[in-house]
């Protein structure tokens, strides 16, 4: 908007000053309707309200009550659920805190998460535990990791792999045979599923992330479709239509993944169960 200024006096009369000023406003309202090249990059913003009254708070930011994890790697700390792997502590395997309060089905869940640059984690959900692995989780998971190459994607840890790239909406299509389930995937990639429609390039969707700085994730997840959004920006959306290898409830969890030193780091936790 234009800044409101003194008018010096000039011999304009009243009827010219007032056309002045409406030319003035008209160029400003023109001016402010224009889209930013940030805003054009946005692709899918979601119009959903900030209310967050139906949200519940499901981390205290002082303890892990309600989550179960391996201590070596979890703790809360300065109102945070931080995750790290120090050289000390180098990874064989991924591994999980776990949230204890329940195995959503239907819901959204709103966080803010920070991961240093050589980090690799996600939110886990309707996922299965393993009975053979301490702290494991299969099933869907909001990809996210320091690099923002992955960040935003929808990824099946332990099974179908990358369902929807960064920019994707996808429908993954119905299976007839569970056994499979290998000959479906390619570089580490589900082949079996559709891509409807473009969200925004990867790239372009990526500079909307920031790098070792605080940014919101928000979840949206409601019969068999999963919406992820990263700074209120859609990322990835997928359609699952594959009755066989989907799950349409689980356990909720958080990762960190096999690799370097890293710490990864989630605040203000919050979720509402539709």
């Amino acid at each position: 908007m234009i800044k409101n200024q003194m008018l010096k006096k000039t011999n304009f009369k009243p009827a010219k000053v007032g056309i002045v000023l409406i030319a003035l406003m008209v160029g400003s309202c023109n001016s402010s309707s224009k889209s930013s090249p940030d805003e054009d990059n946005a692709a899918q913003v979601e119009g959903i309200s900030e209310v967050d009254g139906d949200f519940e708070q499901i981390f205290d930011g002082k303890t892990l009550d309600g989550w179960e994890g391996d201590t070596t790697y979890w703790k809360a700390e300065d109102g945070s659920l931080v995750g790290e792997v120090t050289p000390a502590t180098l990874l064989k395997r991924n591994t999980f805190i776990i949230w204890r309060g329940g195995q959503p089905a239907d819901f959204e869940l709103k966080a803010e998460f920070r991961v240093t640059t050589d980090g690799n984690t996600g939110i886990n959900y309707r996922s299965v535990e393993l009975d053979t692995i301490p702290f494991a989780l299969k099933g869907y998971q909001a990809d996210i990791d320091g690099k923002n190459r992955y960040t935003g994607q929808n990824y099946e840890e332990r099974g179908r792999t990358t369902l929807a790239y960064r920019g994707q909406k996808v429908t993954i299509n119905p299976q007839d045979n569970p056994t499979e389930l290998q000959a479906n995937i390619k570089n580490n990639a589900w082949t079996g599923s559709t891509v409807t429609e473009s969200l925004g390039s990867s790239d372009s969707l990526q500079t909307l992330i920031k790098s070792e700085d605080w940014n919101d994730i928000h979840l949206i997840i409601k019969g068999n479709r999963m919406q992820h959004y990263v700074n209120g920006v859609l990322m990835s959306d997928v359609t699952d239509n594959d009755t066989i290898n989907r799950k349409l409830t689980g356990a909720l969890g958080v990762q960190v993944h096999v690799g370097p030193p890293m710490k990864v780091e989630y605040r203000n936790i919050r979720l509402k169960q539709l």
